[in-house]
């Protein structure tokens, strides 16, 4: 089919973009060319979302079978890519987040859940789950054909921006043969998250329409499991030295973005690793193996190294003085 992907040079996009290719689909990409590599074998085509008739010089009288959209800013873009697509490409997939349901998520909730308030037409970007939701509502009001709502949990694998996996996996690599690593626990703490590339095969294969809790089954992995699978990768070696979730409070370290991918396993921030997702399974959606996620991550850091990281992202990974924190705090309990 004819495949255009709004953005396509990191992470989701980047995948959905080599998901294509590997089909033997006609890929089309549209970005500012500013970040990330164009994918050989595409055809690029460069506009600023932002900038007024941009988008639609790149996009001229051209037609498309299918649209994926990763957009994570002003909601006004969507609004307009939606607007410009319609009629002209038979199905528009919004990658959205489950950040777009009120806080605090439901442990066991599916797409019925409440959610925040959204401005399809708004220029603000500061708000991200607004931002999400206002996307959402512009292509549901703008485009007439199929649309899917991808609402991703946790995303990882290669060309990830945000540094999650690649945190841990620089991290533990760093430490070395019984070098120490201070390692969130409990061990068997269940994860919900998904491979960038299984949302890509899965939109793309299956076709879904719809809303979709797009992430993994509750406990697909463990934080043990994450964490064991990037020593053995990286060949460390390192003493993962588990710390109980109270010792983190007391540390003031922060969950999630301090230490990422990991939450307390209860709390307010339970649901965000234990949402249903029988929608999504039904409609064909599969993981790999969390084994299988690490070690590509790894192996590309090793080819292309680490991106710089998206500006205005809350929180930043574990530093060392979070750290000493943390070794203070299970010095005491």
């Amino acid at each position: 089919m004819r495949l255009l992907v709004l953005g396509g040079t990191h992470h989701v996009g980047r995948a959905f973009v080599e998901a294509g290719l590997a089909r033997g689909d006609d890929v089309t990409t549209v970005n500012r060319g500013l970040t990330g590599p164009d994918a050989a074998g595409a055809e690029t085509r460069h506009a600023d979302r932002l900038v007024a008739d941009s988008l639609a010089e790149a996009l001229g009288d051209d037609e498309w079978d299918a649209v994926v959209d990763t957009w994570s800013l002003a909601p006004v873009a969507v609004q307009e890519s939606a607007r410009l697509l319609s009629g002209r490409a038979g199905s528009y997939c919004y990658i959205s987040s489950r950040s777009v349901y009120s806080w605090p998520l439901e442990v066991g909730s599916d797409e019925s859940a409440p959610v925040v308030e959204g401005d399809p037409g708004s220029t603000d970007a500061d708000d991200y789950a607004a931002a999400k939701r206002g996307g959402e509502l512009a292509v549901l009001s703008e485009f007439d054909g199929d649309v899917t709502l991808a609402r991703a949990g946790l995303i990882l694998g290669p060309y990830e921006i945000v540094g999650r996996m690649p945190f841990w996996l620089n991290r533990i690599a760093a430490a070395g043969p019984g070098g120490r690593v201070p390692a969130p626990g409990p061990r068997d703490r269940p994860l919900q998250l998904i491979d960038c590339r299984d949302i890509a095969d899965w939109v793309l294969g299956s076709r879904p329409v719809g809303t979709f809790n797009t992430v993994s089954r509750p406990g697909h992995a463990t934080i043990g499991q994450v964490l064991d699978a990037s020593n053995d990768v990286t060949g460390a070696q390192a003493d993962l030295v588990w710390l109980t979730p109270e010792t983190i409070e007391a540390a003031g370290v922060e969950p999630w973005t301090e230490l990422p991918i990991w939450l307390p396993p209860t709390g307010e921030y339970a649901g965000l690793h234990d949402c249903d997702v029988s929608a999504a399974l039904a409609a064909g959606l599969s993981c790999r193996p969390i084994e299988q996620t690490v070690a590509d991550t790894w192996a590309w850091l090793q080819r292309e190294g680490l991106p710089e990281r998206p500006k205005g992202r809350v929180g930043t990974p574990m530093d060392a003085a979070a750290e000493a924190r943390l070794w203070a705090a299970h010095e005491r309990a």
